[in-house]
């Protein structure tokens, strides 16, 4: 089947993660997603003002992340996070799950905090996607995540935060899809740098991908619609990058 710029366009979440960026940098981060009309501008909280304020009348959502990178703050400061993102004009909160309770067994401990910020997103009309960080966990606790997520409530589950020790893999992607119901979707993130690992991933069940190589990816997919060639991929085809970083 033939894909069209715009849906590949409405696959990404553009990242504007990295610490060291600049005001000027969001800036220029919305103006790539504005340009593409991607799904969203995933900034760090403390741009979420600017980024609102950018984005604002648009149909590229507003995206942060909670609890980020490493997952294992309070409950109660993930929620005042979540709280003071919403108000600030957010609609998609990207929350890191508590990787060391999840690894230690202790699934109500993970699951009640992922209800909690499900619970508010959702009663101010916003979506969660909760980060598993792959890279730290056996395909037994992927699967045990996945599934406390979804029934927490949560609207995505995402392989990685993208500043792990590796990334997204097609392979994880399918476990993800495989492990939550129909309703709950499945994110890429981490090391997703080209069109090709766009589709790949897109095959095997993912319909966001975090990256901030939006710039790179467009144009890749802007030109293999020009010649004719731009389509959609089986599943098997393609492999992400492993190596992490957005």
């Amino acid at each position: 089947m033939s894909l069209t710029p715009h849906a590949i366009a409405k696959m990404l979440d553009h990242s504007t993660l990295q610490p060291y960026l600049t005001q000027e940098d969001i800036r220029k981060g919305c103006d790539i997603a504005l340009k593409y009309d991607t799904a969203s501008v995933c900034a760090r909280p403390a741009d979420m003002k600017l980024v609102a304020s950018m984005l604002h009348g648009s149909d590229v959502h507003v995206c942060t992340v909670i609890g980020f990178p490493h997952g294992n703050h309070l409950p109660q400061i993930k929620l005042a996070e979540a709280k003071a993102a919403l108000e600030d004009g957010c609609v998609e909160l990207d929350m890191v799950l508590n990787i060391g309770r999840l690894i230690a067994g202790e699934d109500g401990y993970v699951q009640e905090e992922i209800k909690t910020i499900c619970d508010l997103a959702h009663s101010r009309g916003a979506k969660v996607k909760v980060i598993l960080e792959t890279c730290y966990l056996n395909d037994e606790q992927k699967q045990r995540a996945c599934r406390l997520a979804a029934a927490a409530g949560a609207d995505w589950v995402k392989t990685s935060t993208g500043y792990g020790s590796a990334g997204c893999t097609v392979e994880d992607i399918r476990l993800m899809r495989r492990s939550v119901p129909a309703a709950c979707q499945v994110k890429g993130s981490g090391g997703i740098r080209d069109l090709d690992t766009v589709l790949a991933i897109r095959a095997a069940g993912a319909s966001r991908c975090g990256v901030s190589a939006t710039e790179k990816i467009m144009a890749e997919a802007e030109k293999r619609y020009a010649e004719g060639t731009l389509r959609e991929v089986r599943d098997g085809q393609g492999k992400a990058d492993t190596t992490g970083g957005y």
